[in-house]
């Protein structure tokens, strides 16, 4: 047996400006609020143990310092990698500079608080396989 990613925690200053974008990224709808202002979101209809991580955004008042660690990979599900980073941009993404050549196949990008992410070229099938 092995552990699969239940849900991934992402500190930041603003949950609920947060959770609304990447709600708009990810199709995701918000699961669970808890008493110290975390808000889960996820898979509508799934949730917590389902077949995709939900997304937990924890407040933090402590500044970020460098680059993140770990970052998040998204990938299309039903437009070309243009068309999906036009569609993020307008939901408050913006151009990350992480040195990058320009040559990549990705684009780099970061959420309204500067956590970067990367929207990958490769257009992926929605859980559930349907369009």
């Amino acid at each position: 047996m092995a552990c699969r990613i239940s849900e991934l925690v992402l500190d930041c200053a603003d949950p609920e400006r947060l959770a609304a974008f990447w709600s708009g990224v990810l199709g995701y709808v918000e699961l669970n609020r808890e008493d110290d202002g975390s808000i889960e979101i996820g898979p509508p209809g799934a949730g917590f143990g389902g077949p995709q991580p939900t997304l937990v955004l924890s407040p933090s008042a402590e500044p970020r310092t460098g680059k993140l660690r770990l970052h998040i990979d998204v990938s299309a599900t039903d437009r070309d990698q243009d068309a999906e980073l036009e569609r993020l941009l307008a939901l408050g993404a913006v151009p990350a500079d992480v040195g990058q050549t320009g040559e990549e196949s990705w684009y780099v990008l970061a959420d309204p608080e500067g956590h970067e992410f990367c929207l990958l070229r490769r257009r992926i099938e929605p859980v559930g396989g349907t369009r």
